[in-house]
């Protein structure tokens, strides 16, 4: 077997990734305080398509070195904005009819692997601090919760792992028209 040359790959330019289809679920970071978390999920999130990501409270905005060391240049790809209160971060997207969906261990929560999203939905999927876990303020203001079933004896996945697994379920659930199939 023989990897693929980076010119094999098939990658778009920021430009055409810009106008492709995005898969309608928007990342919230809610006071998210690894720089290296954030730019992971940045490139997670240009992975998989995603529309963008909302930074909220003490998460850290690009440029910054330390971001760029994980996003090799996702910030540039995805769409950010930055928010400081979540709940007007929550409130602007709820107008825009997206879904709130925390994902955190929760009574009532989902598991992942039986949650099935609407197709014809757009979601905003929210991912918390990286000790407290999503805050009480956007728990306060969330349609559901989504929890990624474990079977360990730690029950806690880093923020960047947690969000990895998520995109890319919605991304299989949701398989957006145009990319590539899987």
């Amino acid at each position: 077997m023989r990897k693929l040359k980076t010119e094999e790959l098939g990658r778009v330019d920021i430009e055409d990734f810009k106008k492709q289809e995005k898969l309608p679920v928007i990342v919230i970071l809610d006071n998210v305080r690894s720089m290296h978390n954030i730019g992971s999920i940045f490139r997670t999130s240009d992975g998989f398509s995603i529309e963008k990501i909302i930074l909220c409270g003490i998460t850290a905005q690009p440029s910054h070195r330390e971001i760029e060391k994980t996003a090799l240049g996702a910030t540039q790809s995805v769409d950010w904005v930055y928010f400081e209160d979540i709940t007007d971060a929550i409130n602007s997207l709820k107008k825009d009819e997206y879904q709130i969906i925390a994902i955190e261990q929760a009574e009532n929560s989902i598991m992942l692997n039986h949650f099935i999203p609407d197709k014809t939905a757009k979601y905003a999927l929210i991912f918390g601090n990286e000790v407290n876990g999503v805050s009480d303020e956007a728990m306060n203001l969330i349609d559901s919760c989504i929890e990624i079933p474990q079977f360990g004896t730690k029950h806690s996945l880093n923020v960047s792992v947690t969000s990895g697994i998520i995109i890319w379920e919605f991304f299989k659930k949701l398989s957006v028209p145009g990319n590539r199939t899987i």
